[in-house]
């Protein structure tokens, strides 16, 4: 097999035309609105067409299969996730945690049976949606970093402290939208207080790292 052979059987091509990217874009759209609170094996190809009112053959046409299909819609409403994450610069930093914080869990809301496959890892072990994964960790300890230390290239300690966050915030994350009991807004501050305290262990440990002055504890 030449490498031009090889590369016609991995990812789709890139299909050149504004049109062709305006038409995907589009599917892909649809497939947020239809997998929004429906897991993956829940709709066949032929519930998905028929509900978004195109040809079967299209949607292999862009994504060659299901899963395909599927993993670019997480992948799309996910960047969206991250972007937004990322951004609020301009903010003071207690404020961006709270900002981040927040959309994570709008997200959470909002897309339940994405964000279930993307904390659990897919159907089996998928090593692309696991993927997805950590590039939202690695992205949320990177805006926490940021508004902690005003740096994200932070020390092994700390970094470790960051992720052990997110992680328990996965799983707090799923079982508050199995189990809406709490609001969001109190939710979000549950989490910010638990980051204050994920901080103040940080220092603890390391005193080149202090907490920032709104996770430290009245005297």
């Amino acid at each position: 097999m030449n490498s031009q052979q090889h590369v016609a059987v991995g990812r789709p091509r890139a299909r050149g035309t504004e049109r062709s990217a305006a038409r995907r874009a589009e599917l892909i759209a649809i497939g947020r609105r239809l997998f929004a609170d429906t897991s993956y094996d829940a709709l066949s190809m032929d519930d998905i067409a028929r509900q978004a009112h195109v040809a079967k053959g299209l949607i292999y046409y862009y994504f060659q299969s299901k899963r395909g299909y599927y993993l670019a819609i997480i992948e799309d409403s996910v960047a969206d996730l991250v972007t937004f994450a990322a951004g609020g610069v301009e903010l003071p930093p207690v404020d961006r945690v709270h900002r981040t914080i927040d959309s994570y869990l709008r997200y959470a809301e909002h897309n339940q049976a994405a964000y279930r496959t993307i904390v659990s890892g897919g159907v089996g072990f998928d090593t692309e949606v696991h993927g997805i994964r950590d590039g939202v960790r690695e992205a949320i300890v990177a805006t926490i970093a940021e508004g902690a230390y005003g740096r994200t290239d932070i020390a092994p300690l700390a970094r470790m402290s960051l992720l052990a966050w997110v992680c328990s915030v996965e799983g707090a994350a799923l079982d508050w939208i199995d189990r809406p009991e709490l609001s969001r807004d109190t939710m979000r501050d549950l989490l910010v207080k638990t980051l204050g305290g994920a901080l103040r262990a940080v220092e603890e440990l390391d005193p080149s790292y202090q907490a920032p002055q709104p996770a430290r504890r009245n005297p």
